[in-house]
């Protein structure tokens, strides 16, 4: 007998909307630059405050969903699999 290994869906029970959006940016802007984001690409892509941009990212971490190097600017590292995130709107 063989399992059938599927795409898994989000992790939506672990994180907001919101922050399934942050993730999926940091995601997309990573594959695309080669490097994550800066805090400051970040408040420029959603138009939020810096230091909305910074509690999220506390946050992201706190849930062990992405983690960095405090003090090193983009050092942001994705702990999700691309099929655990949702599509960027």
């Amino acid at each position: 007998m063989h399992d059938v290994v599927g795409k898994q869906p989000p992790v939506q029970s672990v994180y907001t909307a919101k922050q399934g959006q942050y993730l999926a940016v940091i995601y997309y802007y990573t594959k695309i630059h080669r490097q994550s984001p800066a805090e400051a690409d970040m408040q420029r892509y959603f138009q939020v405050s810096p230091p909305s941009v910074h509690q999220m990212i506390l946050s992201l971490e706190r849930l062990g969903l992405i983690e960095r190097i405090p003090g090193l600017g983009r050092s942001i590292k994705l702990l999700l699999a691309r099929e655990q995130l949702p599509d960027l709107i």
